[in-house]
């Protein structure tokens, strides 16, 4: 899991840096042929079956989703501060409390509605919204936190009935066909160095994937989450070392907040869930 976390905070600099010049768009776009490429050969063996499903509408779901996250993400970390934008990307956490309220149809007890709150103020502090003068890029950040938590739900739902195969091929060519139109549209020819970046992009979130998912097995996932926050410890190093950003005490504040109330929640649904009880 620590692994994990230092291989997404080399990847957000990455993204970060290709982006000054190569529309996010364009980035995603390559990534996702990439990742086809992966997959065709999965694809083309199991051609006949792998796109039956009787949850297409999940699964349209995810895919949208997914493209609205990455976009909005991709774009907050290049505009963004490193430790910023890495920051806001753990209101998923608190984000996934209120969804699961709305969709699964979960109780909350007082103690969960209260750090969900004080988790939020957290990133209000980051963010520091101003009538005059809104971070666009703060609440692009916010969105694509809102958006993952949706796929987490939704994955709930469709890891229920549908092979693992299944999901990763549906998002996969959804997310390849949106991107597609704006990418084409904003196209600015890549350098080969640039498109080796992206490739390198690519590659570093399915082995990210793959570190986090052999972590996972090997402990309880409310004993290895809270490494997660780790990355935002590796962003504030490399931005501070590759582009010179320096922490604001605000940062620094709503980082803490949000990272003890999300810790709090994972400690709490770990033991609901122990006890099967909703609190």
């Amino acid at each position: 899991m620590l692994l994990a976390s230092l291989i997404g905070a080399v990847m957000a600099a990455l993204i970060k840096f290709i982006g000054q010049r190569i529309p996010v768009f364009e980035i995603l776009f390559v990534r996702q042929l990439c990742v086809l490429a992966v997959l065709t050969p999965v694809i083309v063996r199991t051609h006949r079956t792998i796109f039956r499903t009787k949850m297409l509408r999940f699964h349209l779901m995810r895919g949208g989703f997914a493209a609205i996250a990455m976009a909005t993400g991709f774009t907050a970390l290049v505009h963004m501060p490193l430790a910023e934008a890495t920051a806001i990307t753990f209101a998923k956490t608190l984000f996934m409390t209120l969804l699961a309220i709305v969709f699964l149809g979960e109780v909350v007890g007082v103690r969960r509605w209260s750090v969900t709150i004080i988790g939020f103020i957290g990133v209000m502090i980051i963010i520091r919204p101003d009538a005059d003068n809104v971070n666009v890029y703060a609440l692009l950040a916010l969105l694509s936190s809102l958006f993952v938590a949706g796929i987490i739900i939704v994955l709930k739902k469709l890891s229920a009935t549908e092979p693992p195969s299944t999901i990763m091929t549906y998002q996969s060519v959804m997310v390849t066909a949106i991107m597609a139109g704006p990418a084409l549209y904003l196209w600015v020819m890549p350098t080969w160095p640039e498109v080796a970046l992206i490739v390198v992009i690519g590659g570093l979130m399915s082995m990210m994937q793959w570190v986090m998912i052999q972590g996972l097995k090997a402990a309880e996932a409310v004993a290895v989450a809270p490494v997660e926050y780790a990355r935002l410890l590796f962003a504030t190093a490399i931005g501070i070392v590759v582009f010179q950003e320096i922490p604001t005490v605000w940062t620094i504040t709503g980082s803490l907040i949000i990272i003890g109330s999300t810790l709090y929640t994972i400690r709490r649904n770990a033991k609901r869930k122990q006890r099967g009880e909703a609190t």
